[in-house]
């Protein structure tokens, strides 16, 4: 490549930890050190053929990888138009993508001598993953966790409290993701020394985003292969939920390159596209800055972060990862927002179809990949990244569709 040619939109982030003009280190002094420790200790072990090992035999012998690419062939005659493949990450251990993250990042806090994690939790998928990972390799760990996601995922919490895990309740702002990020955060300001914070998605400060997409991204690299052995080639398409970002970033980051391939990242409509009534962040936000990171934020008319909603705890956040931004400014990846009706009818139906209930947030890519499948001929193929199960939302699911 010249010297003067343009990166291709996967030679991201730089040195700075830069997607473009997103990204970045937004953070207090006291955090400088631990980020720079993380980010020299990641490099050195993704490099490290002992380390990288170990972290792809624990994915295999524990968590049960690859997650198998299932065609779906009840929701493809339902959608009337291309095969719909499944990407079943609901089968891993933990049931969700998140534990492939939290397994890695535990790894990187054994190497670094630290005995003791923290995290945030919405939906408690990464909470869960978290707690599953610090028992594994022998840590501390406590958990923030929003009291109105306490509510909504009552069954996660018990998982995380009988592994161990302290579950600490935030009751501050609409007491959801946001905030149990901001509690996190803080923490990990007076306890870095000992601590690390296992952040659950492709955001916060660098190398963050990097490095969650690095482990995630186990998930594009089997989906590839599985397509050419399955099909016989690619996709055509390629669908995900983004609340921040990581199961997207995982599937995404290997295609894309692929230029014949459509990305298509799913965010939440909520109730409308109102303030405050919804999470779509790349539909409606604004560049700001949020945990740390450079990128996309909700903002209200005086720049601070606004409420958002969604009848999903995963996706109920304010932000999302720097290079779900620069994706969409490059114009690689297309997003578009599912409401929460939508979702939850998706939920139905694909319980119905297949036998399988999504978790809510993959409810929402369910539905815009019915859609793209309708859109295409029947000798095409999409691919759904089918990011958790729905055990942790039936519960929620009742409460929501009693009332109305």
């Amino acid at each position: 490549m010249p010297a003067t040619a343009a990166p291709t939109v996967s030679a991201v982030p730089n040195a700075l930890g830069r997607f473009g003009k997103f990204g970045g280190r937004f953070v207090p002094e006291t955090l400088m050190f631990a980020l720079d420790e993380l980010d020299r200790e990641f490099r050195t072990a993704w490099a490290d053929p002992a380390f990288t090992g170990e972290f792809h035999r624990i994915l295999t012998e524990y968590v049960g990888r690859p997650s198998r690419l299932y065609f779906a062939e009840r929701l493809t005659k339902e959608a009337g138009g291309a095969r719909i493949f499944l990407k079943r990450e609901d089968l891993n251990h933990t049931g969700a993508h998140k534990i492939n993250n939290a397994i890695g990042q535990a790894m990187l806090t054994r190497r670094m001598g630290k005995k003791r994690v923290i995290a945030e939790t919405g939906a408690g998928m990464h909470g869960v993953a978290t707690a599953t990972a610090a028992a594994l390799f022998g840590l501390d760990c406590r958990v923030y966790m929003g009291v109105e996601d306490i509510r909504r995922q009552e069954l996660n919490v018990f998982r995380m409290r009988a592994m161990g895990t302290e579950v600490f309740p935030v009751e501050s702002g609409s007491k959801t993701l946001k905030d149990a990020t901001n509690e996190a955060m803080r923490e990990w300001m007076s306890t870095v020394e000992g601590t690390h914070y296992i952040i659950g998605s492709v955001v916060g400060p660098h190398p963050f985003p990097m490095m969650v997409r690095e482990f995630q991204s186990v998930i594009g690299i089997e989906t590839k292969q599985q397509c050419l052995d399955q099909i016989g080639r690619l996709p055509d398409a390629v669908v995900a939920c983004v609340g921040g970002g990581s199961n997207a970033a995982g599937i995404f980051y290997p295609f894309v390159d692929d230029s014949d391939v459509s990305l298509i990242g799913v965010e939440a409509g909520g109730h409308s596209p109102a303030a405050g009534q919804h999470a779509s962040t790349l539909s409606f936000g604004a560049p700001g800055v949020l945990h740390g990171s450079y990128s996309y934020v909700l903002q209200d008319d005086d720049g601070q972060t606004a409420d958002v909603h969604s009848v999903s705890a995963g996706l109920d956040y304010p932000g999302v990862g720097p290079e779900h931004s620069y994706w969409k400014d490059a114009g690689r990846v297309r997003y578009t927002s599912v409401s929460d009706q939508e979702a939850l009818d998706a939920f139905h139906l694909c319980g119905r179809l297949e036998g399988i209930l999504p978790a809510l947030e993959t409810a929402h890519a369910v539905v815009e990949t019915m859609r793209e499948a309708a859109r295409r001929g029947k000798d095409e193929v999409v691919v759904l990244c089918f990011s958790g199960r729905g055990d942790k939302d039936c519960a929620e699911v009742a409460r929501v569709t009693a009332k109305k």
